[in-house]
């Protein structure tokens, strides 16, 4: 029996006979790959706009949430590759929407953590399980030897794509 066929398949198939060097393997993988990562950014900034949320405010909640809900200004910074002042405006507005409390620290009065608050949790989740459905019900295809392969080689694709290339 042959295997169904998807969008790509005729991707490939239309582009071989103009160029004809092209490896249809590598082009059917990045090509998926390509189109997996926008099905998955779209779901995402769906979620978003149910949650109303904008990305920035989740991506903080995000970095908030998995330093254990706690976190000092100056971490945040550092987990999203930010200027300090940058996040405490970021912050500010967290703090208005009622999503994050500051807090003095217990181990240093000269600073002051940020906290996660309940409906700062809640809405940093209800988006994140959106996403972790569709993740689910995408590599739900697989059953669990196939994707521990998939994640080793896209793992092995990685390591070569994170590597410094030759000057």
């Amino acid at each position: 029996m042959e295997e169904p066929r998807d969008s790509v398949d005729a991707h490939v198939a239309r582009w071989l006979p103009v160029l004809p060097e092209l490896d249809p393997d590598i082009e059917a993988a990045v090509t998926r790959m390509k189109k997996l990562a926008n099905h998955l950014r779209r779901v995402r900034e769906q979620s978003l706009v149910d949650f109303d949320l904008q990305r920035h405010e989740f991506d903080t909640l995000h970095s908030l949430a998995g330093r254990g809900g706690r976190a000092a200004p100056s971490e945040l910074a550092m987990d999203l590759a930010m200027a300090p002042a940058t996040v405490t405006g970021r912050l500010d507005a967290l703090e208005r929407r009622g999503f994050i409390r500051r807090t003095p620290s217990v181990s240093d009065r000269r600073r002051v953590d940020i906290e996660l608050t309940g409906s700062g949790r809640s809405a940093w989740l209800g988006a994140m399980d959106v996403l972790g459905h569709e993740e689910y019900r995408l590599l739900g295809a697989l059953d669990g030897a196939e994707r521990r392969t998939l994640a080793d080689l896209l793992r092995r694709i990685m390591l070569v794509a994170e590597r410094p290339q030759p000057t």
